[in-house]
């Protein structure tokens, strides 16, 4: 009997479920093909939302490539051949602090650098990259976070830039990293500690990041509406290396600082227009004026590296702490003396940010080395550059000169000719938020515009306030001022207009 019911059983269930490992089996395939069949689907609708962001990544990636073909292995400026000196005999620098070298000695082992060019390029990328994610996670719309990151991606002279052996895209790629983290929803002490470290490793790239770690803090204090706590982390997480640097540039030079050049940079700058007899200085002091009428001098660099100038003709090397000391002392003095005229000086070197064309300046040697050379530049002449050009040697195991290869440096040069973002729009992108913000119809329904924008103004302000301009200290403040623009895009609020009478 129980045999017959098992036999029974086996019968039902061979009738009612024939093959149950092959229904399991098409299950199986029936939901891995609904489950493709949704990632399809999906890539496709991310492709169509993002389709023009895109399209500007494909086209800043292909001109990179072009770039990097064009001319082998990198550009170089006056100031590269210091920074290979100091990756190669790590030690603290009077004039530079040793981010950027470091950065340098991490790539060492690849022994080229077009490696060291191709990092940078990457960090144009990641900075156009972050501008764009960050505005569509502020909910900026698609349109508006594609052309913010337009003149990262795109721009032929932030690209020559990424180029160049220098620390300005290393130092935008940090401070804009900084900036994306910090306008996040919310902001946990670790965060803030990432922030911290990450405003840190700028300051220590371009000492112009340091008021960056102020204006950082006060926003902390602001958007936590009063609580100190991710302040406290980030400042914490900011002051540790730099004092760290400080101690070893103390133990270098017994000077107090990250770089001993300050007080030379600012005499520079006050040059532009001090004039001796109304700061009437004391003796030690009168050694550093210049006679000529402020129209008929060079300009503030000039007074920093020319044989001619008075502080180089004084004894020892430039940046000795008693002639740092002696040029801190004439550019106060200037300051205190004529402050209007100071105001003055900083606001026409400001307004050389904002210019329609782009005028030579401060000389065409300098001038220059931001566009991409048609014929290869001459090796250095004066003896420091020439001690860094032996340290790239070794550097590179080879010979450094810059090659150039038709006709990919010859697109770029004629892209370079049209494709470049005038300082008028500079200006315009700058008075896009705070106007935005002025308009109530127009305005924002987030504060999270006035970080970038802030970063943006001080990454301006900052060099024509304590040394000069220089159009490459404007292209890191670029991002930062796109992102701003992005976040105070929305559309116009209508709610308040009947329906039977809106267009």
């Amino acid at each position: 009997m129980i045999g017959w019911v098992r036999r029974y059983r086996g019968f039902r269930g061979d009738r009612e479920f024939p093959d149950r490992r092959g229904l399991r089996d098409r299950l199986r395939f029936q939901l891995r093909d609904r489950d493709q069949d949704h990632v399809r689907l999906r890539g496709r609708r991310l492709l169509l939302e993002h389709r023009w962001f895109l399209g500007v990544l494909a086209a800043g990636i292909a001109l990179r490539v072009i770039t990097m073909l064009g001319y082998r292995p990198a550009l170089w400026f006056p100031d590269s051949y210091t920074y290979v000196v100091t990756a190669l005999k790590p030690r603290p620098d009077l004039v530079r602090p040793a981010g950027y070298p470091m950065f340098m000695r991490l790539l060492e082992p690849f022994h080229e650098f077009a490696v060291v060019a191709l990092a940078q390029h990457l960090l144009g990328l990641l900075i156009g990259v972050l501008v764009y994610l960050t505005a569509r996670r502020l909910r900026a719309p698609g349109w508006a976070a594609a052309l913010a990151s337009v003149p990262s991606l795109l721009d032929a002279y932030q690209i020559q830039l990424e180029h160049l052996l220098v620390s300005d895209t290393l130092f935008a790629a940090l401070v804009m990293s900084a900036a994306c983290l910090a306008v996040r929803g919310s902001v946990g002490w670790r965060t803030a500690c990432g922030i911290g470290l990450l405003l840190a490793a700028a300051t220590l790239t371009r000492t112009v990041g340091l008021p960056l770690v102020a204006l950082f803090a006060g926003w902390l204090i602001v958007r936590e509406r009063g609580r100190v706590l991710a302040a406290g982390v980030m400042l914490a997480a900011a002051t540790v290396p730099v004092l760290g640097y400080g101690a070893w540039f103390y133990a270098t030079y017994q000077r107090i600082g990250i770089v001993g050049a300050n007080g030379v940079f600012l005499y520079g700058k006050t040059m532009t227009f001090a004039d001796c007899g109304v700061m009437r200085p004391p003796p030690d002091l009168a050694v550093l004026c210049d006679p000529r009428p402020a129209a008929r001098r060079p300009p503030a660099q000039e007074y920093v590296w020319a044989q001619d100038s008075p502080l180089v003709r004084l004894p020892g090397i430039t940046f000795t702490r008693a002639n740092d000391t002696l040029a801190g002392r004439f550019a106060s003095l200037a300051i205190l003396s004529q402050p209007l005229d100071y105001l003055g000086s900083v606001a026409s070197e400001l307004a050389r940010s904002f210019t329609v064309g782009r005028p030579v300046y401060p000389d065409q040697e300098i001038y220059d080395y931001y566009r991409f050379p048609a014929t290869p530049p001459a090796p250095p002449g004066r003896y420091p550059a020439t001690v860094g050009a032996e340290a790239a040697k070794r550097y590179e195991r080879g010979p450094i000169s810059t090659r150039i290869v038709e006709p990919y440096a010859g697109w770029i040069r004629t892209y370079q000719g049209i494709a470049g973002l005038p300082g008028a729009a500079v200006l315009v992108i700058l008075l896009l938020p705070p106007a935005a913000a002025c308009v109530r119809r127009f305005r924002p329904d987030s504060t999270a515009w006035a970080l970038p924008w802030s970063v943006a103004v001080v990454l301006l302000v900052m060099p024509a306030a304590v040394a000069e301009f220089d159009y490459r200290y404007v292209l890191p403040a670029v991002p930062a001022a796109c992102l701003a623009a992005a976040l105070v895009v929305r559309k116009p609020n209508f709610s308040n207009i009947p329906t039977n009478v809106r267009i």
